[in-house]
């Protein structure tokens, strides 16, 4: 089989894009930031393709699975990763403030802090607080109203019911069922038709925020950016590393493997801009389509790596660089807090800001005024956040896949080029 020329892979592409829009950032930075819209489009282009894929994924992998203990059973044991995930994640946030102490020396008088800066953020925040505000955002005003507004629970809570109800029609129900499925194709040649335009994309999301904020706004703030992507990049290669290891698959091939669709979130700052496509390469790496429909939706709200340790690492900073001390007790309590506003407000635009503010509303000894010191920042280490979420949410559908038994192996170990283990697994099966 022939190769692809380089300039034709959409990694290099996407690549050489990133590269373009730091460059054009820097440079000409009135000219990059009127480049905005190209990222825009490109967002809202996969957003518009978000609900119906997931729809159509979950749907089918319900009526396949044929077995509603099944489904519920997969669906507890997505959860209970998630959870254990999450709360380590956030633990290993404030474990990481603590040691990196990247707000030291700061010694900023709260008082001198203009709040209103912050004031959109924090009432989004209290707007989406507590339980009522939670069910709002989960359950939608009419059944088609989940797909038209394309909020990722609402569109998964609609395709659980409609999927569960094939399940329970049986044999009559086998044509919806056909109908869908044959949709779901042409749904996701639509992604692979927008995905060619990642690399426009890429370039005009990343030009944008060199020229709006340029590289020299880092240099202040270098040490908090610095321990964020230390203790990101150690989550993955250290926790999601044991955990694929224990799930007999090499977390490095996988993070290879996708790299397309890091490089899109990357330029984008969005790890919904690869949403569609990680749900169609988690199935060629032979996870079952229902597994997946279930466990990559469910994680993009309930499975944030990334964005735990952002919180828990962003209010310690904030603590330390305003001289505010946090017992044990209130420590605690924000790790309690947060692994609820990290639930709450997970879908909506920019949420690990205005998590952040939830979570500094509820913990009232930092005060959310004190948000403006990264208030510039926080763009820059978004990408961070929407990296570890997406290899997150990737390792927990191949986890979940394995812990029902249902991983295909051989197709995981071929897909990744991993010749040792596709040896195994052939003098296993012979």
């Amino acid at each position: 089989m022939k190769r692809k020329p380089l300039y034709r892979i959409l990694y290099v592409q996407v690549l050489a894009a990133i590269i373009a829009g730091v460059l054009l950032g820097h440079f000409a930075p009135q000219a990059a930031v009127a480049l905005k819209p190209l990222g825009d489009l490109f967002i809202k282009l996969v957003r518009m393709i978000i609900g119906p894929v997931i729809f159509c994924t979950v749907v089918t992998g319900i009526a396949g699975m044929q077995d509603m203990k099944r489904v519920g059973r997969v669906g507890g044991k997505a959860l209970l990763y998630f959870e254990l995930a999450s709360t380590l994640a956030l633990a290993i946030g404030l474990f990481a403030a603590h040691v990196l102490a990247p707000g030291a020396g700061f010694n900023v008088d709260p008082s001198t802090l203009d709040a209103r800066a912050v004031s959109s953020y924090a009432a989004q925040a209290a707007h989406g607080d507590g339980l009522a505000g939670f069910i709002a955002h989960v359950i939608p005003e009419t059944f088609l109203g989940a797909l038209v507004h394309g909020d990722i629970l609402p569109v998964l809570l609609i395709a659980m019911l409609f999927g569960t109800a094939l399940t329970l029609t049986g044999a009559p129900a086998a044509p919806v069922t056909q109908f869908i499925e044959i949709s779901s194709k042409a749904f996701f040649r639509i992604v692979g038709m927008v995905t060619s335009l990642a690399p426009i994309g890429a370039f005009g999301a990343i030009a944008f925020t060199i020229g709006r904020y340029g590289i020299v706004s880092l240099l202040p703030m270098l040490k908090l950016i610095g321990a964020f992507y230390l203790t990101a990049f150690l989550f993955v290669a250290v926790v999601l590393g044991v955990v694929a290891r224990l799930s007999g698959f090499s977390l490095w091939r996988f993070v290879v493997h996708i790299r397309d669709e890091l490089l899109i979130v990357l330029g984008t700052s969005t790890s919904e801009a690869a949403l569609p496509q990680l749900m169609e390469k988690l199935e060629r790496l032979g996870c079952p389509r229902g597994v997946v429909g279930l466990v990559v939706p469910t994680g993009y709200s309930f499975n944030l790596d990334g964005t735990n340790i952002y919180m828990t690492l962003a209010v310690l900073f904030l603590a330390q660089a305003t001289n505010i001390h946090l017992s044990f007790g209130q420590e605690l309590g924000l790790l309690l807090v947060t692994m609820l506003t990290s639930k709450g407000a997970a879908s909506v635009a920019g949420a690990g800001f205005i998590t952040l503010a939830a979570s500094l509303s509820v913990v009232p000894t930092v005060p959310v005024s004190a948000m403006v010191l990264i208030l510039g920042i926080d763009r820059f280490m978004s990408e961070c956040r929407a990296l570890t979420n997406i290899i997150g949410n990737g390792v927990a559908a191949i986890v979940v896949s394995a812990w029902e038994g249902e991983l295909d192996r051989a197709k995981l170990a071929i897909a990744l080029g991993d010749d040792r283990r596709v040896e195994i697994v052939r003098l296993r099966d012979s």
